[in-house]
């Protein structure tokens, strides 16, 4: 993955609103998720995005994002900065509501760099305005929140060759994946 402005993708957005270093991890991330989404074929981002066989998941009661390794994933978390996943999450208390247990789970920080990026792109990108304006609206990552189906069909907006869309997805998926499988009593402080 390339976020360079060799490519024909401009990453003005993410080289405003990020250190180097921080950048080093949101590829890091990228790469993560697009190796889990791949399960290891050799092809790129997008090949392997419309290679996912979404509707049939989507009718057997499952999601792809599922397949993710979370203890992977939290490996994922500790080989990058507490800098950079705080710029992008927070946790939060969530309540069962017929337990009345409440657990950590993973929620977009508000006020962290993610959300300004966001914000930057939102400005040339219908889909990324809406998508921030779900999240802030909603203070989760939600699984309506980004549709495959829309994501498939609208590539001028979802282009999955472009760094930035890639980025939006990883994070995007990985919150999902975190929020369905983290089983973490909420720790009071």
């Amino acid at each position: 993955m390339n976020f360079s402005c060799k490519t024909q993708y401009s990453t003005v957005e993410l080289h405003n609103t990020f250190s180097s270093a921080q950048i080093e991890d949101l590829k890091e991330i990228t790469a993560f998720f697009k190796n889990q989404m791949c399960l290891h074929m050799d092809a790129d981002f997008k090949t392997c995005y419309e290679r996912i066989p979404h509707e049939y998941l989507e009718a057997t009661g499952n999601v792809f994002w599922k397949e993710i390794d979370f203890k992977k994933q939290k490996e994922l978390y500790k080989s990058i900065s507490s800098e950079t996943f705080n710029e992008i999450w927070s946790f939060c208390k969530d309540t069962d509501l017929e337990t009345k247990s409440e657990f950590k789970s993973v929620c977009p920080n508000h006020k962290g760099k993610y959300q300004e990026y966001l914000a930057e792109l939102a400005s040339e990108n219908e889909k990324v305005a809406n998508y921030l304006e779900r999240i802030q609206s909603s203070g989760d990552f939600n699984g309506f929140d980004i549709q495959y189906r829309e994501v498939l069909s609208d590539q001028k907006e979802f282009d999955l060759n472009d760094p930035n869309i890639q980025l939006i997805l990883a994070i995007h998926y990985l919150s999902l994946n975190d929020n369905e499988k983290r089983n973490e009593k909420w720790q009071k402080k």
